[in-house]
C-alpha cells in the first residue's frame, strides 16, 4: 500500500472568501458605515478620518452625505477598534462650525464624555478630548458638558502621559472656565495643583494653556488664595526670573495682576519679597506689552484703599512715572489710568503730583485721542480737591493745551478737560487766564453734545466761571444761553441739576436774566419745580435768582415782590400774567396799538440824555484884500449846536499862479458862496422809554421832607400820607364806587397815545397805583416793604416794624399792612380783620 497523503481541509459552503474592495468616492464609503461587517467599519471609518484631515471641504461633504449620523452611531460599538476609528473622525471634524451644530443636536457630549475612562485606548482620549475641546466653545455644550459630568474626568487626564490628551483635556477646561459656574466647579474639584504642574512641561504650547487657564480661574478671590497655599505664586515668580521662558511673561503677569486684586495675596506677596522683584523686573523690561499689562494690573488692583497703600510704601509711582516716557501709546495709555488709580490715595497724589504733572501736560499735546482722554482723566483726578496740583498745572503751562482739548474728538477727553478747567478756576489767577482764552465760547459746543457727561461738566463749568460778570457777557454774546436752557429738559438728573446751578449763577445780573427769561427758563423751572422727583434745590434758587433779578416778570408772575426786591427805573406792572402766557418786554408792549385793557404802569426818573444835534454849517468865501503877490481871504463859519452860536473865521493866503497877467480892474468881493446847511438825524434801533419828571420831583421831595425824619414809624405814616395825596386823596370806603380813577387811566392813555403810562402821571390813583408808588418811593429813601398783588385791582405793602417795650427791651420785628385808601398812615396789624378787610372787598 502506497503512503497516505493528508487532504487539504476545504473553507465550510456558507463561508464567502475575503474580498477587498476599492472605493474612490466618499458617497460609497458612508455606504459601508452600514456594514454588518466589523473590519470593513473599521476600515471605512479609517477612509474618513483620513478623507476629512485634508480640509475643511471635505468635512462639509461628509456632512451632507450623512456620515455624523452613521458615526455617531459607531460611538457605542463593542468593536474597540471601530469604535476607536469612530471617535478620530469625530476629532477631526468637529473643527466644523456645521458639524459642531449637528452634534450638539445629536447630544453626543453624554457618549464622548463616556469614552474618557482611565482604561481606555489613548487615541481614543486624544480625540475624544479633542472633540470636546472644539464643542466647548459654545455656551450651550458647556452646560451639557458640566451636567453630565465632564469636568472630574478632564481635570484628571491632565495628569494623562500623553501631551496630547493633555493640551486638548486643558483647551477644553479653559474654555469651560470661561464660565462662572464652571470655575466655581473646577476650584472643588482641585485644580490648581495639576495646573501648576503643567507649567512644568517641556511643550510651550501645554505652559501657554495652564497660564491663560490660571488667568481666568484666578478672577476669583477663593481661587487665588489656592494658588497662594499651593505655592502658586512663586511657580510664577521663578518664570519671570528665567529669561529662556520670556515668551510666557506676558501671560505670567495676567496671573499675577489678578493676585495684586487681593489684599491678603499681596500681602504674601509683599512679605516674601516677591513684590519688589515683581517690580524690579518690570523696571528693567522693555516689552510694551508686559509694561502695558503691568500698568494694567495695577490700575485694577489699586481702586483698594489697602492695596494702595501697600503700592505707595513699594514706590510704584516711580515705575508708573518711567512709562509715560516709553514710545508706545499704549503703555501711556495703562499708565495714566494707573496714576488715575493711585490718585485716590493722597500721598500718592501728592508725589504723582509735583512730579508727574508736567509730564502728563506734555503728553496733552499727543495726535492719539486716546492718550488724550488717559492723560486728562489723570489730571482730573490729580487736581480734584489739590489746590497744590492745580498750580503746578498752571505752571506747567498746561491752561492752552486743555483749552485745545475741548476740541477732541472723543467725549471723554472733553469732559475731563472742562473739569480741569473747572478745578483750575478755584484759583483767581488761574481763572483769570482761562478766561482770557475764552473759556465760556469754548463751552457752547461741549454744552451741545448729545454726551451727558460732556453736558453736565460743561454747565457746571458755567456756574463755576459765570461768577465773573465778563465771563456772563461773553456767554451771552458768544450764544450759549440757548443751549444751557435746552439742558433743564434733560432727563438726566445730574446734568439738570448742574444746569440748574449754571442759570442760578448767570442770573445773577439783570440783562442776563432777562435774557434767559426770553429764552424759556422760567416756563421750564416753573415746570420742573411743580414735579416732585424733578425738582431740586438748585431749581428753586434757580427760579428765585431769575425772578429777583427780573422784578416785572417775577411781580407779574408770584405777584409779590419782598423788601430786599428794589425797584429801579425800567421796572413796569402788566399785570398778572395767565399761567403759560408769554411776558412780553416792554418794548414789545410799547409797539402795541391803543386798547382798553388795563394799562402798564411804567417806572422811570431817570433823566433822558440830551442828543447831541449836528450843528448846523453856514460857509460863505470872501476876498479880504489883494496885493501882487496873491490874494489874502478869509472863511466864515456859523454854525448852532443846541442854544450856542458858534463863529469862526479862517484867514489863509492864495498865491497867483504863474504866468497870469493881473486883471486891470479887480473886484473887491468875490461872490459870496450860497448858503449850505446839511443836518444829520440819527435813527435809534432801540424803543427809549421816555422819563418820569413827576416822580423825579416826588422823589426829591421825600428824600428832603421824609427822610429826615427819625423812626422808621413816622417815616411810613408819613410817605403814605404823601403818597394818598398824590394819587386823588383820602377816599370815603362807602364812595369807593364812585371813586372813578378808570376814567383818568383812560384819558392819560389817549394823551399818551400808548398803553405805557408814567406813575408821575397818575393823579386819580386805586390800591395797585398808591401800593406801587409806596414801594417806589420807600426803595429810594431806604424804607423796607414788600408789596403784594390782591384779587380785583387790590394790592398793598407790608412793612415791619420794632416795637419797644416800658422797659426799654427790644422785642421781635411786627408786620403790619400799610393804608393807603380810607385811612392813609394808618397801620394795620397783620393778621387782625381790618388788614383782611383792607386787603379783600
Amino acid at each position: 500500500m502506497g503512503k497516505k497523503v493528508k487532504k487539504e481541509q476545504c473553507p465550510p459552503k456558507d463561508v464567502f472568501d475575503p474580498l477587498l474592495i476599492e472605493s474612490k468616492t466618499p458617497a460609497t464609503v458612508v455606504l459601508m458605515l452600514s456594514s454588518p461587517e466589523n473590519e470593513v467599519l473599521a476600515k471605512a471609518c479609517d477612509a474618513l478620518y483620513k478623507y476629512a484631515s485634508k480640509g475643511d471641504e471635505n468635512k462639509v461633504t461628509l456632512l451632507g452625505l450623512g456620515a455624523v449620523e452613521q458615526l455617531y452611531k459607531l460611538l457605542s460599538h463593542e468593536d474597540p477598534l471601530v469604535r476607536r476609528n469612530a471617535v478620530m473622525v469625530f476629532g477631526i471634524m468637529a473643527s466644523n462650525h456645521d458639524v459642531k451644530k449637528l452634534l450638539r443636536e445629536l447630544d453626543v457630549t453624554n457618549s464622548l464624555i463616556s469614552q474618557l475612562a482611565p482604561e481606555e485606548d489613548l487615541v481614543i482620549l486624544e480625540f475624544a478630548t479633542l472633540c470636546l475641546a472644539h464643542m466647548a466653545v459654545e455656551y450651550t455644550t458647556k452646560v451639557k458638558i458640566f451636567e453630565q459630568g465632564g469636568l472630574e474626568p478632564l481635570i484628571r487626564l491632565l495628569g494623562s502621559p500623553d501631551p496630547d490628551v493633555k493640551k486638548n483635556s486643558l483647551e477644553c477646561i479653559y474654555h469651560l472656565v470661561q464660565d462662572f459656574q464652571n470655575r466655581a466647579a473646577v476650584r472643588e474639584l482641585n485644580v490648581i495643583p495639576p495646573l501648576l504642574g503643567l507649567l512644568e512641561s517641556v511643550y510651550p504650547g501645554i505652559q501657554l494653556l495652564a497660564l491663560q487657564t490660571l488667568e481666568v480661574i484666578s478672577k476669583d478671590r477663593e481661587t487665588r488664595i489656592l494658588l497662594g497655599e499651593n505655592k502658586g505664586l512663586d511657580c510664577l515668580l521663578k518664570i519671570l526670573e528665567n529669561n529662556e521662558l520670556s515668551d510666557l511673561h506676558i501671560e505670567t503677569l495676567a496671573v499675577l495682576g489678578n493676585c495684586l486684586e487681593d489684599v491678603h495675596t499681596l500681602q504674601q506677596i509683599q512679605l516674601t519679597g516677591g513684590l519688589k522683584k515683581l517690580l524690579s523686573f518690570l523696571e528693567v523690561s522693555t516689552v510694551p506689552d508686559i509694561q502695558k499689562n503691568a500698568a494694567k494690573a495695577i490700575a485694577k488692583a489699586a481702586y483698594d484703599s489697602e492695596i494702595r497703600k501697600i503700592f505707595h510704601w513699594e514706590e510704584v509711582e516711580k515705575f508708573l512715572l518711567s512709562l509715560l516716557d516709553t514710545n508706545s501709546d499704549e503703555v501711556k495709555v495703562a499708565a495714566s489710568q494707573a496714576i488715575s488709580a493711585m490718585c485716590e490715595n493722597l500721598d500718592s497724589k501728592c508725589v504723582l503730583g509735583l512730579q508727574g504733572i508736567p509730564q502728563l501736560v506734555q503728553l496733552l499735546s499727543s495726535d492719539n485721542e486716546e492718550v488724550k482722554e488717559a492723560v486728562v482723566t489723570a489730571l482730573t483726578n490729580l487736581t480734584t480737591a489739590s489746590p497744590r496740583n492745580a498750580s503746578v498745572v498752571a505752571k506747567a503751562e498746561g491752561i492752552e493745551p486743555l483749552m485745545n482739548t475741548l476740541n477732541a474728538q472723543r467725549d471723554g477727553a472733553i469732559s475731563n478737560a472742562i473739569a480741569v478747567l473747572t478745578n483750575l478756576s478755584l484759583q483767581e489767577p488761574s481763572r483769570v487766564r482761562i478766561q482770557s482764552h475764552g473759556i465760556m465760547s469754548a463751552l457752547v459746543e461741549p454744552l451741545r453734545s448729545t454726551n451727558s457727561q460732556v453736558q453736565s461738566r460743561a454747565a457746571f463749568a458755567v456756574a463755576a466761571f459765570g461768577c465773573d460778570a465778563d465771563a456772563r457777557t461773553e456767554l451771552r454774546n458768544v450764544g450759549g444761553l440757548g443751549p444751557l436752557v435746552e439742558l433743564l429738559h434733560s432727563k438726566n438728573e445730574e446734568v439738570r441739576r448742574n444746569a440748574c446751578w449754571a442759570v442760578m449763577v448767570c442770573g445773577s445780573d439783570e440783562l442776563t436774566a432777562i435774557e434767559l427769561c426770553r429764552l424759556g427758563a422760567l416756563d421750564i423751572l416753573e415746570e420742573i419745580n411743580l414735579s416732585r422727583k424733578r425738582k431740586n434745590k438748585f431749581s428753586e434758587a434757580a427760579l428765585e435768582k431769575l425772578l429777583d433779578n427780573n422784578l416785572p416778570q417775577k411781580y407779574s408772575r408770584l405777584g409779590y415782590l419782598s423788601s430786599s426786591n428794589i425797584i429801579t427805573n425800567g421796572f413796569y406792572d402788566c399785570g398778572q400774567i395767565k399761567h403759560g402766557g408769554k411776558f412780553l418786554s416792554l418794548e414789545e408792549l410799547s409797539k402795541q396799538e391803543l386798547t382798553d385793557r388795563r394799562a402798564i404802569i411804567f417806572i422811570n426818573a431817570k433823566p433822558q440824555a440830551k442828543k447831541k444835534k449836528s450843528p448846523t454849517f453856514h460857509l460863505s468865501l470872501v476876498n479880504l484884500s489883494k496885493c501882487p503877490v496873491g490874494e489874502l481871504m478869509y472863511l466864515t463859519l456859523n454854525f448852532r449846536d443846541d442854544r450856542i452860536l458858534y463863529k469862526c473865521i479862517f484867514f489863509f493866503y492864495v498865491r497867483k499862479g504863474k504866468g497870469k497877467k493881473e486883471e486891470e480892474n479887480p473886484k473887491e468881493v468875490i461872490q459870496v458862496t450860497p448858503t449850505v446847511q446839511e443836518e444829520i438825524k440819527v435813527e435809534n434801533s432801540l424803543w427809549v422809554p421816555p422819563p418820569d419828571f413827576i416822580l423825579m420831583d416826588y422823589i426829591n421831595d421825600v428824600s428832603k421832607t421824609i427822610l429826615p425824619l427819625t423812626s422808621t414809624r413816622e417815616q411810613v405814616v408819613a410817605l403814605a400820607q404823601f403818597v394818598a395825596d398824590k394819587m386823588g386823596g383820602t377816599v370815603e370806603r362807602e364812595q369807593l364806587h364812585n371813586f372813578c380813577w378808570e376814567l383818568d387811566m383812560s384819558a392819560i392813555e389817549f394823551e399818551l397815545k400808548s398803553n405805557i403810562v408814567p406813575i408821575g402821571k397818575i393823579r386819580r390813583g386805586t390800591f395797585y397805583h398808591r401800593a406801587l408808588l409806596f414801594k417806589v418811593l420807600a426803595d429810594r429813601i431806604g424804607i423796607g416793604c414788600s408789596l403784594v398783588r390782591g384779587k380785583y385791582n387790590r394790592a398793598w405793602n407790608e412793612v415791619k416794624l420794632v416795637e419797644y417795650s416800658p422797659k426799654g427791651l427790644l422785642l421781635p420785628p411786627q408786620e403790619y399792612v400799610v393804608e393807603l385808601m380810607f385811612e392813609p398812615g394808618c397801620l394795620l396789624k397783620q393778621g387782625t380783620a381790618k388788614a383782611d378787610r383792607y386787603k379783600r372787598i
